[in-house]
């Protein structure tokens, strides 16, 4: 299983409806709203690395009011 933070900024004023919308896709652990320099920051987990890359590429960034996302896959060392 491959986990990521993924960091979301939005246009103003979406950041709820974004989270909110990224909330129910399939693989997303969490989404919430935050403040500082994100507006969003969402958990999510996928199969494998290109499975992760579809989900943020194809799903997350499809959302309506995401202006630019920032993936940070978590690493056990």
């Amino acid at each position: 299983m491959v986990q990521a933070y993924i960091l979301i900024q939005t246009e103003v004023g979406k950041a709820t409806a974004v989270a909110e919308t990224i909330a129910e896709i399939d693989g997303v652990v969490t989404a919430e709203d935050v403040t500082g320099p994100y507006d969003v920051i969402v958990r999510a987990e996928a199969q494998s690395v290109d499975e992760l890359g579809k989900l943020v590429v194809a799903r997350i960034q499809a959302v309506d009011g995401i202006t630019r996302t920032l993936t940070c896959p978590v690493v056990h060392i």
